[in-house]
């Protein structure tokens, strides 16, 4: 079962739930949820399952806005602030833990990319990243890809939100038949999350 608290940040309380192996860890695992969704989203679920199963601490982050009851999202900048602030505490209270990946679903994996360098991570996990809005393509996102850190992005064939480009740092895994929520096959999802990881070196086998 995770452990749930609070965590305090500028724009008020973000809750955290923290689900740990069975063994010393082998990185702190840092997801976000999407706009108007939860860190309970099938996807965030089957992911955490799978990177607890590989060795690290995972944290599921609920913004302020949402622990307010608020379904409409509060703007990029109290978003990434407040992410901000839950990292720094984090990484105090998992000292021993060095290796830090941050991600999450759509909007949290905007959070996650803009703010990845502030926070120190070595990589990022983006779930059904939205490359645009439905039906504006032009109105691209995707340089909030290019952090320059390794980069996994999974996102469905049929995700009217688009798909990005692979780059340099940036992977991109296409899930057939899959639309934004990712909900068809959730461990399939999981999955490539977690070779990923294995294969930059911060998951076990």
């Amino acid at each position: 079962m995770p452990v749930s608290n609070e965590i305090d940040t500028p724009r008020g309380l973000a809750r955290v739930d923290t689900d740990l192996p069975g063994r010393p860890a082998t990185a702190l695992l840092v997801l976000g949820h999407g706009a108007g969704g939860s860190v309970d989203a099938p996807d965030l679920l089957a992911v955490r399952d799978a990177a607890v199963a590989a060795g690290l601490a995972v944290v599921r982050v609920t913004q302020p806005y949402r622990v307010a009851g608020r379904r409409a999202p509060a703007p990029a900048g109290h978003l990434d602030e407040a992410w901000v602030a839950v990292l720094a505490a984090l990484r105090e209270r998992y000292a021993d833990v060095t290796t830090v990946v941050v991600g999450g679903r759509s909007s949290g994996a905007r959070v996650a990319c803009r703010t990845a360098r502030a926070v120190g991570a070595v990589g990022v996990v983006a779930l059904a990243f939205p490359l645009h809005p439905p039906g504006r393509p032009e109105r691209s996102r995707a340089a909030e890809l290019d952090t320059g850190l390794p980069t996994l992005v999974v996102n469905g064939d049929r995700d009217p939100f688009g798909m990005p480009e692979p780059g340099a740092a940036v992977q991109v895994v296409s899930r057939a038949g899959e639309t934004h929520d990712l909900r068809r096959d959730p461990p399939g999802t999981a999955a490539a999350v977690r070779d990923w990881l294995h294969a930059q070196g911060w998951a076990d086998n």
